[in-house]
């Protein structure tokens, strides 16, 4: 596929363009307001804020025990369980509406209530949008025909496709694999056995 259509695929996908216009009525309305140098610092939590929810969801929930309620059950499915089956399908890649709308109100809300300030909530959410786009990227780019320029990039890219291929129980991080090092899931392939679950999560436990 040539890179223009690599780069539709991503940018058209009605989960990222939802969570695009988000983000712009979230700064749109930022701006509208009186704005101090902490903003940068409230935008800084919410982007190390997301590092650690993304790897936390995805090593907790994400990868949790098949659930014997059937929708529950769906949900997860549809969220983690089918893309690990599927690695490459193009449908399973986006986190879908339903859930990063409701993540994201969540963490803004558990914001605004310990600052008590709009701004900041705001700000805090534009660091969480952000670090979402990044994630988004890195997991789409890890899962399509890409090749990382960068040095960064091609391990980032390599740390994702162990965790599908190698064994499911290790590199959590899509976006920072930074944070696998403080949870001791950062391991040399070389000393990991390959996993027979690690395309089927469902069956695991």
């Amino acid at each position: 596929m040539k890179s223009k259509g690599l780069y539709r695929d991503f940018f058209l996908h009605f989960d990222i363009l939802a969570m695009a216009c988000i983000f712009l009525g979230v700064v749109g309305s930022l701006l509208t307001m009186e704005l101090t140098l902490s903003v940068f610092l409230y935008i800084t939590i919410g982007i190390i804020t997301y590092m650690f929810s993304e790897y936390l969801t995805h090593r907790f929930v994400f990868h949790i025990k098949a659930p014997k309620n059937a929708l529950f059950l769906k949900l997860i499915k549809r969220l983690h369980y089918d893309h690990h089956k599927k690695p490459n399908d193009l449908k399973l890649l986006f986190l879908p509406i339903w859930y990063s709308l409701p993540s994201l109100f969540t963490l803004s809300l558990i914001f605004f209530i310990i600052t008590g300030s709009v701004v900041a909530t705001l700000s805090f959410t534009v660091g969480i949008l952000f670090m979402f786009f990044v994630y988004e990227w890195k997991h789409y780019v890890a899962h399509r025909p890409f090749k990382p320029k960068t040095r960064f990039g091609k391990w980032l890219k390599k740390t994702h496709v162990l965790h599908h291929y190698k064994n499911e129980n290790y590199w959590y991080g899509v976006s920072t694999p930074f944070v696998d090092v403080l949870f001791g899931t950062l391991k040399d392939e070389k000393n990991v056995e390959t996993s027979q679950t690690a395309k089927d999560l469902e069956n695991r436990f």
